[in-house]
């Protein structure tokens, strides 16, 4: 009990770590692409406490948790973009909002190559170097798995502004309405698969989710996974 607890633990840097690269990455390429907003608003900081949301990170998944949904999601405060600012804002738009995906996907592959380097030293659960590995997986797996949920084109999501960066302009303007209406969708989409019990999207999700983080970390990411 006391060692799924500590594994319990270890979860937390990664996670931490996850949500934070993301905004800041969002930030930082809406700065290089002429927009200060996040700079000067201090959010260009790889500190967690400045990107935390109280019902987002904390809240929204307990309580998809504690109803047994099919998967669990929550997110950061969003990093504020003025997309106007930018020096192109259509296809700027597109660079800002891949950059939270894209870091987290550099983020997986750096640890699974750690984790392909360190696994053959593997000696067991009761060696030093479980922890470290512990930590790799759940940094593969975390970051993947918060690259490809942000990838969906449901708004707010970054999928929903690159998609919109693509669309001719306006049918891209009628699309981004759409984002003051996402989390009612997320939540419809959750009663529909709680009543259906079908677990289509947590299947669409998973399938990416477990082959690319496999690819970053090999086969004997998922032999090692904790249980």
């Amino acid at each position: 009990m006391e060692s799924k607890i500590f594994e319990y633990i270890l979860i937390i840097p990664p996670v931490l770590f996850a949500i934070t690269i993301h905004e800041v990455a969002h930030g930082f390429v809406a700065f290089k692409r002429g927009d200060s907003t996040a700079f000067l608003m201090g959010r260009l900081n790889l500190n967690p406490l400045k990107h935390l949301d109280l019902f987002g990170s904390f809240i929204f998944p307990a309580l998809l948790i504690f109803f047994k949904a099919p998967f669990v999601f929550g997110w950061a405060k969003p990093v504020p973009v003025n997309f106007f600012a930018l020096k192109n804002p259509k296809r700027d738009m597109i660079w800002v909002s891949a950059a939270g995906p894209g870091s987290n996907l550099l983020v997986a592959a750096a640890a699974g190559l750690f984790f392909r380097l360190l696994y053959p030293f593997y000696g067991g659960p009761e060696t030093m170097l479980h922890p470290v590995l512990v930590i790799l997986f759940y940094f593969v797996l975390i970051d993947t798995a918060l690259a490809v949920f942000n990838l969906i084109p449901i708004p707010p999501l970054d999928g929903s502004k690159i998609l919109a960066g693509l669309l001719p302009g306006p049918l891209s303007a009628r699309y981004l309405r759409l984002e003051k209406y996402g989390m009612f969708i997320f939540m419809a989409l959750i009663i529909v698969i709680q009543l259906t019990r079908i677990n289509f999207l947590s299947y669409v999700l998973a399938l990416p989710v477990v082959l690319i983080s496999q690819f970053f970390g090999g086969v004997e990411l998922f032999q090692f996974m904790p249980r």
